[in-house]
């Protein structure tokens, strides 16, 4: 049964988007080219960031929390570790 998720980053530091490392940009451009196959793939429901930099959103749906967690772990911004990242279970109640 499909269910719905959210994984929220925040940046580790307030001047993240204007002060990114290569390293930082490399996995950042990573992180939106693997969000973007998963929208494509019909997984990712909504996914954004606040215009500040705050913070950034993924919903999608998975099959199970362990597909879950697979497509949050081998997300490059996680794997890089330049975020706080978390993962929820998540109902979209409009939309």
């Amino acid at each position: 049964m499909t269910q719905e998720f959210l994984y929220l980053f925040k940046p580790k530091r307030e001047n993240f988007l204007q002060t990114l490392t290569p390293e930082e940009m490399a996995a950042m451009g990573q992180h939106a080219a693997y969000t973007q196959n998963l929208h494509a793939a019909g997984k990712i429901i909504q996914a954004g960031a606040c215009l500040d930099g705050s913070y950034g959103i993924v919903v999608f749906r998975a099959e199970s929390l362990e597909e879950a967690t697979e497509i949050f772990e081998k997300d490059p911004a996680v794997q890089a570790g330049i975020v706080y990242a978390e993962l929820h279970p998540y109902r979209m109640m409009l939309g």
